[in-house]
């Protein structure tokens, strides 16, 4: 690469060398660094901005990238490129080696090495190392020491120099090199594909136009192997958790562009592999198909396995428990308690305003008193701390409750080491996938009592699997229904309303607008004209006259991405209103004062899919971004922002398990395929003081009427059935 010793005005691509003097600032992880370089013909060193990994002072560097001028900093050199190369200077050699490249070697010692060999340091060290026993200070064991931290490094340089020829950013290539380390060259040569499963943003395109780059057949059986999988991935990501054979084929011929019989030949070699399980014309991934049968045999032996509960009179538990809390429980509550007592397993379903919170609080007022432990859990941290003030006891996010630990790898509490209860309730259930259900079922002890708590007529999870849905069409885990709302409840509009879709009738408006209400319909067909009053709903209306924050209280949720009326619009819409000067973070997608959301879950972090939180600061020198989630600061490299987006609006499904003092919800014929009945329910039970219905009458009529559910390829009802006990067919839908 050429190497200009200057520049020639800010914004130009540019090329720059120069020696790495000194790091001004590393990241923890050691990929953005800025620093000090030295370019020949410049009197002062420059500041250079960019990912560079393990950077030595004394090493050469040769830079892509372009100049930018900082109000605060100055001038810098922002690098997109980065190539190293070991020092070849002695006073470059004797600041590389004194640059904490090996624990022991400080300025001194580094100075004996470089008086000693001059400019045939490095070579010693890598080729010769024994001739370093020469110098006064290096034993063997040091110079063994040294020797290693030098191969490092140069494997360091040449897996990066690597994969940038081969078209992979340096962002990406410092993720594959944390990933593979120096196997990372070796990794992507005999399979590139594997970075679509393995590295996050490295989607199976870019894989196969790596693996092009490296010379791979297009009907290599490792390029239909890898397709197949992607296409596995795909439906995963979707709800899946398996998919029929016909359909996988046809999608993965459309995606490679190769004939059948290569495909099947790949099949049947992931099945000989054991990445793939083919059941009948389901293919599963391996792991999906293990996660699937588990749940199913886990279940099946709790149901059976004797229980730890002493005898407990239930009718006279109940008589105690409303004279105590001075309630009236309806016949479907007291028929919840005698069924939590009696059971092993119960389910609880029903709508808002039915009582099943009562039925928790209830049933843990009846458990104390027999001192029993009772643990309470739910997906997500809003929803746990939800059903912690509704219930007046501690509840934890399911996480937390089988304490996952990042370092430990996985969750803590498993078959080896349960629970200590014996209640585990579980409330929003609807939100459980197959994978959390596996690592439940696995921690809850066989002698245990599990109730699970949710609505059955909300979206299913976000990934795989229709747990909820499955557990109950099965016939194998007893349900209770609650489908009464009860007096107090039926004041309110948001449940009256959210009940009135869920039957199929259109929801009806507050009788006079001009009074307080907790539910607004208005109706506007045009888009536009919608998202005008969405805008002054927002930022005017809604402020005003609930006294509400637009930013940390009023939630606008839409069915779509797209559109008018489609997040991404809303977002750069609101945030221009909400916040139109606070400052830029890098990249220009978020500024401090935003309000965000994590769309998955980071254990490290302990942030998770759905968390919504505020940009609260951002270190420009630093490039680093702390997010407040309900008064814990999280922090953030902005190349860790993949997962985080602007949340002024959110799609309906990313608001499950979410609750919000004020919600928007804008309905339009653009949003045609996503306008469906449990959609448009799940949205309205999601505000708490108001919700606001909003847009085209037709497209309100679409989604009531239409109960058509979007089916997920899942066996866990079949399983269940053929593995469940025969003797738990007292399956209860009794209504009050």
């Amino acid at each position: 690469m050429p190497a200009p010793t200057g520049h020639n005005g800010l914004g130009r691509l540019e090329v720059i060398e120069g020696v790495l003097d000194r790091i001004v600032y590393a990241s923890e992880s050691g990929d953005f660094v800025v620093a000090r370089l030295v370019v020949r013909g410049r009197r002062d060193p420059l500041t250079i901005v960019g990912n560079l990994p393990s950077p030595r002072p004394g090493e050469t560097l040769i830079l892509e990238g372009n100049w930018e001028f900082d109000k605060k900093f100055g001038e810098q050199f922002h690098f997109e490129r980065a190539e190293t190369r070991a020092p070849s200077t002695v006073q470059g050699i004797e600041k590389y080696l004194s640059s904490t490249l090996v624990k022991g070697i400080g300025p001194e010692m580094a100075r004996r090495i470089t008086t000693m060999f001059g400019e045939a340091t490095l070579d010693v060290i890598e080729n010769h190392p024994n001739k370093l026993l020469k110098v006064p200070g290096i034993g063997k064991q040091r110079a063994e020491r040294i020797s290693q931290a030098f191969q490092d490094q140069k494997a360091i340089r040449n897996v990066m120099l690597f994969l940038q020829t081969h078209g992979i950013t340096p962002a990406y290539a410092l993720k594959i090199f944390k990933k593979y380390g120096t196997a990372a060259i070796d990794v992507v040569s005999t399979n590139p594909y594997v970075l679509a499963t393995d590295i996050r943003g490295v989607g199976f395109k870019s894989a196969d136009k790596i693996a092009g780059s490296l010379g791979i057949d297009m009907k290599s059986p490792l390029r239909a192997q890898a397709g197949i999988l992607h296409v596995l991935d795909t439906v995963q990501s979707e709800g899946h958790v398996y998919y029929p054979l016909n359909a996988l084929v046809e999608k993965a011929r459309d995606l490679l562009s190769i004939d059948v019989n290569t495909l099947d030949r790949a099949l049947g070699q992931l099945r000989q592999g054991r990445l793939i399980e083919i059941e009948g014309d389901r293919v599963y991934p391996a792991r999906m198909a293990y996660l699937e049968n588990q749940v199913a045999e886990r279940l099946a032996h709790l149901l059976t396995s004797p229980r730890f509960l002493p005898s407990i009179n239930v009718d006279a538990a109940m008589r105690w428990v409303e004279q105590r809390s001075a309630i009236e429980l309806s016949t479907a509550q007291k028929e919840a308690l005698r069924a939590a007592i009696e059971h092993k397993v119960l389910i609880i379903t029903g709508g808002p305003g039915t009582g099943k919170t009562t039925v928790l609080r209830a049933l843990n007022d009846i458990l104390e008193a027999k001192k029993l432990r009772v643990l309470m859990a739910a997906p997500t941290g809003r929803a746990a701390k939800r059903l912690a003030e509704a219930t007046g006891r501690d509840a934890r996010t399911v996480h937390r409750l089988l304490e996952y630990s990042p370092g430990e790898g996985g969750f803590l509490r498993s078959p080896e080491r349960p629970l200590d209860a014996e209640f585990v309730i579980v409330d929003e259930v609807s939100m459980v996938d197959i994978t959390l259900m596996y690592h439940l079922l696995g921690a809850v002890d066989p002698r245990t009592t599990l109730v699970l708590v949710g609505d059955a007529d909300q979206l299913p999870s976000v990934g795989p699997g229709n747990v909820l849905g499955d557990l109950i069409s099965s016939g194998v885990v007893p349900v209770v229904r609650l489908d009464t709302v009860f007096r107090q409840a039926r004041s309110s509009l948001i449940i009256t309303n959210a009940h009135l879709v869920n039957r199929g009738t259109m929801p009806i408006p507050a009788a006079d607008r001009n009074e307080i209400s907790d539910f607004y319909l208005i109706e506007k067909d045009d888009p536009e004209e919608a998202l005008r009053i969405i805008k002054e709903m927002v930022t005017r209306r809604i402020p005003d006259r609930f006294g509400l924050n637009p930013v940390t209280e009023i939630q606008v949720l839409s069915p779509m991405h797209k559109g008018t009326l489609g997040t991404e619009n809303l977002n750069r819409e609101l945030k221009q209103l909400l916040n139109p000067n606070g400052q830029a973070v890098k990249g220009g997608r978020f500024a401090v004062g935003d309000r965000v959301m994590q769309i998955r879950n980071d254990y490290d972090k302990e942030v998770f899919n759905g968390d919504v939180g505020r940009v609260a600061s951002y270190n420009d020198e630093w490039e680093e971004v702390t997010i407040d989630y309900d008064g814990r600061q999280v922090t953030y490299h902005v190349s860790e922002l993949d997962d985080v987006i602007l949340a002024y609006a959110v799609t309906i499904h990313k608001a499950q398990g979410s609750e919000y003092p004020a919600v928007i919800i804008p309905l339009s014929t653009q949003h045609y395929v996503l306008l469906r009945r449990n959609l448009l329910y799940t949205a309205m039970t999601r505000g708490k003081q108001l919700v606001v219905l909003l847009g085209s009458p037709r497209a309100l009529k679409i989604a009531v009427e239409n109960t058509i559910v979007e089916p997920r390829f899942t066996g866990l009802a079949e399983k269940l059935a053929r593995g469940g006990s025969a003797g738990m067919d007292d399956v209860m839908g009794r209504s009050q």
